[in-house]
């Protein structure tokens, strides 16, 4: 990987490196005139649904992500996994967390990403933002190569990202440190968040003749909550000294503004008709028991009710997040789908949308949503499934299926989440409906489905 932002991608496309022990997707040279959508994937760090206007929040400025849904289609019914690293490994290789999750801030180097299948269809791809996806000892300055070239194994060309290898808990925000391509970068007076979205609008500039994947895993709004350039005691020198949840709203602005921008951007290019622009979030926002909120008030006005963030639970407010899809002149303007979609489907959504087989040697559980983009369908499943636990820990982990109505944990608690949004109430057997019995049930085959399933990712398991 070179320094100067160019990649290394013409001399990996006839395959991934040997050592990975990955399958690599054939190449298929689009037409001239039937190019391939470049794409847009962008995913904000502790943003609840609760927080967009879109979606029924009301203590947020977001105009232009609620451009976005007004223009496209917004999924009422998104989910991710509860916190950071499950979520990342998940809409990144396409599977539940149940097979190949291992523990947090470890993405396992024996998974195929999404990246990984689009670069060797000729796509050229980029990360920007937040990594978090290596081991515990990437801080060790022995092993600072081998850090550096991992976005490289996982299928990127260039990256401009903050906690790959020694930045650790480095200033993320006001004068931060900085991983672009192999070398760290300290940017005295910067704002991590427009380098990162800096780099992106080059790199589409420099791509904008071919196929491109970006990938922007946003460092914001994830705590500490500290100002931006755009609040009023901003200071480019702080250093991420001051923490207060007040400013909380100034960063959600700022997401706002950064989609915006990188949206304004395509348009200048010409390219925004040939692109598909997803929005989504890792989790749901910051709980408030975690102490960061200080004196600020962490409860938000949704729908005219009052809710607060549910990071690291299995509820709506720590799953359910926003998911938005934009494609001028694809998806139809104004769509609002209740289809239940989870971050397994990204990678099955790119390879169709890129003509890319689904690798043959490993189970993929997500679906493609291209039938829901483009009106021809209204669901991909009725039932969701999830498992989770954030160290890896089979005994401890967490699992449920769902409906849009209806939620089953394995414990065998039985939540009705359409009229008891953060499930205060289970139902017990002897008072559920006979529709109820019946839902249930088919929750349970789900269930039973998967408990076998923990580790094996694999065609044939070894």
């Amino acid at each position: 990987m070179t320094s100067n932002g160019f990649s290394r991608r013409d001399f990996l496309r006839t395959g991934l490196v040997a050592a990975s022990g990955v399958w690599a997707a054939p190449f298929r040279a689009a037409a001239a005139d039937e190019r391939p959508p470049n794409i847009v994937l962008i995913m904000s760090d502790d943003q609840g649904f609760e927080t967009v206007g879109a979606y029924g929040g009301e203590d947020y400025e977001t105009p232009r992500l609620d451009e976005l849904a007004a223009t496209g289609m917004r999924f009422d019914h998104g989910y991710a996994q509860p916190i950071c690293t499950p979520s990342r490994v998940k809409i990144m290789t396409g599977m539940s967390n149940v097979r190949n999750y291992k523990r947090f801030g470890v993405l396992p180097k024996d998974q195929v990403t999404f990246a990984n299948l689009l670069r060797d269809a000729g796509y050229a791809t980029c990360v920007v933002g937040k990594w978090q996806l290596n081991d515990p000892a990437r801080d060790d300055p022995e092993r600072q190569q081998e850090i550096f070239e991992i976005p490289d194994h996982f299928g990127f060309d260039e990256y401009c990202l903050w906690q790959l290898c020694m930045t650790g808990r480095s200033p993320r925000y006001a004068s931060p440190v900085m991983e672009i391509n192999g070398e760290l970068e300290r940017r005295h007076g910067a704002y991590g968040p427009d380098i990162a979205v800096e780099y992106a609008k080059d790199f589409m500039t420099r791509h904008r003749n071919e196929p491109f994947l970006l990938y922007y895993p946003m460092i914001l709004p994830h705590w500490p909550f500290t100002p931006t350039p755009h609040s009023e005691d901003w200071d480019p020198d702080a250093e991420d000294g001051v923490e207060d949840g007040k400013y909380f709203a100034d960063m959600i602005a700022y997401v706002d503004t950064i989609v915006g921008r990188l949206a304004d951007h395509l348009d200048e290019l010409g390219l925004r008709e040939n692109t598909l622009i997803l929005f989504t979030t890792d989790n749901g926002t910051e709980r408030p028991d975690h102490g960061r909120w200080r004196d600020a008030d962490s409860t938000v006005r949704w729908k005219s009710r009052e809710v607060v963030g549910g990071k690291g639970e299995m509820t709506d407010a720590g799953t359910r997040v926003p998911f938005i899809a934009n494609w001028p002149g694809t998806i139809p303007e104004g769509s609002v789908t209740d289809a239940l979609v989870d971050f397994s489907d990204i990678l099955p959504t790119l390879c169709e949308l890129a003509s890319v087989d689904l690798p043959e040697d490993r189970i993929i559980d997500g679906e493609s949503l291209v039938p829901v983009l483009q009106g021809e369908a209204d669901a991909v499943r009725d039932v969701l499934y999830m498992w989770y636990e954030r160290g890896g820990d089979e005994d401890e982990a967490q699992q449920f299926a769902r409906t849009h109505r209806y939620k089953l944990y394995d414990d065998g608690q039985f939540y009705d989440v359409a009229n008891d949004l953060f499930e205060e109430n289970p139902i017990p057997e002897e008072e559920m409906t006979e529709a109820q019995l019946a839902v249930r049930e088919k929750l349970q085959e789900t269930l039973d489905q998967f408990a076998d399933q923990r580790g094996r990712w694999r065609v044939v398991d070894n």
